[in-house]
């Protein structure tokens, strides 16, 4: 079974960028769609960004689209969400997962397992 781990997360002033890393370990990501998802406390887990297993594909939330960038780096087994112009609402755990099925895409968190163990955006005001 793939591992996935998140890291390139911090605090971060609204205005500012950051760039996630989802690298995977144990088998190759590249047969599989990946997206990005966030959950804040006491709310449902949404999906961010969303990438097919060519990375000829992607998705991404309307509150999120011109700013984020969603890319994938086979050969390193890793994929990448870059966010810009940073808002204090996009604060949340942000996690990785890997599409259910080899060659298949889907844009919703019930279509995606193997999730990492998240981590922490925090934009200030």
């Amino acid at each position: 079974q793939v591992q996935l781990v998140e890291s390139g997360g911090g605090l971060v002033q609204a205005g500012g960028s950051l760039r996630l890393s989802c690298a995977a370990s144990r088998r190759t990501l590249s047969p599989y769609a990946v997206g990005w998802f966030r959950q804040a406390p006491g709310k449902e887990r949404e999906s961010v960004a969303t990438i097919s297993w060519k990375g000829g594909t992607t998705d991404y939330a309307d509150s999120v689209k011109g700013r984020f960038l969603i890319s994938r780096d086979n050969a390193k087994n890793t994929v990448f969400l870059k966010m810009n112009r940073l808002k204090p609402e996009d604060t949340s755990v942000y996690y990785c997962a890997e599409g259910v099925g080899t060659y298949r895409y889907g844009t919703r968190p019930r279509e995606y397992g193997n999730w990492g163990q998240g981590t922490q955006v925090t934009v200030s005001s």
